[in-house]
């Protein structure tokens, strides 16, 4: 008999943001592009723009120098200002795998807190549905969401790429 996959504990970000939950949900999802580093792509070629259509079973792709676009994730639950959830269909090769049942999933909550800032909650779970890699792959983006969420938060404050 097989034993069922153990949980991996989930990766925990958050970041407080001068915004209101309306503009930090919009820049996470519709502007996600002015703020995702390039480098962060599991494409063949550079990465020239990266998408999340913005609503319910919406895609979640980068589009490439070379024309090509390559899937990443899938949204999940779009309940703007406050929630969204995609599946992140990424494995821990760093390849696209559109199994929903083997991805992990990203929730982000936006949360009003004083003095007109946001809270923005990030919770990346599910590790264990990848297999024997999950644990890598939990490992990689605990070490990656820290800086991405800081560049978020430069971006939905009115900084540039960072």
């Amino acid at each position: 008999m097989t034993e069922p996959a153990t949980a991996l504990d989930a990766v925990l970000k958050s970041v407080t943001v001068k915004a209101s939950p309306e503009r930090a949900f919009e820049v996470f999802t519709r502007d996600h592009d002015t703020w995702w580093p390039r480098t962060h792509h599991i494409g063949k070629s550079p990465m020239t723009r990266n998408t999340i259509e913005c609503f319910p079973g919406g895609r979640c792709y980068s589009s490439h120098e070379d024309g090509s676009e390559c899937d990443w994730g899938k949204v999940l639950v779009w309940e703007p200002p406050t929630l969204l959830v995609l599946a992140w269909m990424i494995t821990h090769e760093w390849g696209y795998n559109p199994d929903l049942t083997k991805a992990s999933e990203v929730e982000v909550r936006f949360t009003p807190v004083e003095g007109g800032m946001t809270r923005v909650d990030l919770a990346h779970r599910y590790f264990e549905r990848m297999g024997p890699g999950g644990s890598e792959m939990r490992t990689a983006v605990d070490r990656g969401w820290p800086k991405i969420m800081d560049m978020f938060a430069a971006r939905v404050e009115g900084g540039d790429r960072g």
